[in-house]
């Protein structure tokens, strides 16, 4: 590249007017972090569920000998 059509940052830029970007739950996934939490207390739950059963079935398992 040569240097004549080298431009700084500061040059590029000073035209650059940012526009706000609108918010939508929809698209922006904004109620995903809802359906997470459901699902991760869904999962504890039933870890508890199966753990119960296997402290359950480990009793009634009898050891011959």
């Amino acid at each position: 590249m040569d240097g004549s059509n080298t431009k700084t940052l500061e040059e590029l830029l000073k035209n650059y007017n940012p526009e706000p970007l609108e918010y939508d739950p929809e698209i922006d996934g904004g109620d995903e972090f809802l359906i997470r939490d459901q699902l991760l207390e869904e999962k504890e739950r039933l870890k508890d569920v199966v753990t119960k059963l296997k402290e359950k079935q480990r009793e009634a398992r009898k050891v011959r000998r």
